[in-house]
């Protein structure tokens, strides 16, 4: 655990986790939107067709970002399993609470995320 007594880890694993199952539950939900659209011109009008084809872009986009979101948040709970939770990745210095209340996958400070 994370040496930090500026932070309540329990609160922030607890909170991670359950942002992590919903990320889970709503790719589940959203998997019939991201099946390959069927091109079949005698069931479907052209028009509807190309709806469909950008409905399941976005839906496989959407998908991508809930991908890398769940990286964030396996990360962190990482981070956290380590002890080295609310420190930056990168100068080693403390990640301000307000931050990590924002953003608990917060890895990096904002001085080095805006560099």
């Amino acid at each position: 655990m994370s040496n930090r007594k500026d932070i309540n880890i329990k609160n922030i694993q607890k909170r991670l986790l359950a942002h992590r199952q919903e990320v889970m539950d709503d790719t589940d939900a959203s998997e019939e939107s991201r099946q390959p659209v069927e091109l079949d011109q005698t069931s479907v009008g052209r028009l509807s067709r190309m709806d469909a084809l950008q409905g399941q872009a976005m839906a496989l986009e959407t998908d991508r970002r809930r991908h890398v979101e769940l990286q964030h948040i396996d990360a962190a709970l990482k981070l956290i399993d380590e002890g080295e939770y609310g420190y930056c990745q990168i100068c080693d210095e403390e990640i301000p609470v307000k931050r990590l209340d924002i953003d608990p996958t917060a890895s990096v400070c904002i001085d080095c995320a805006s560099k």
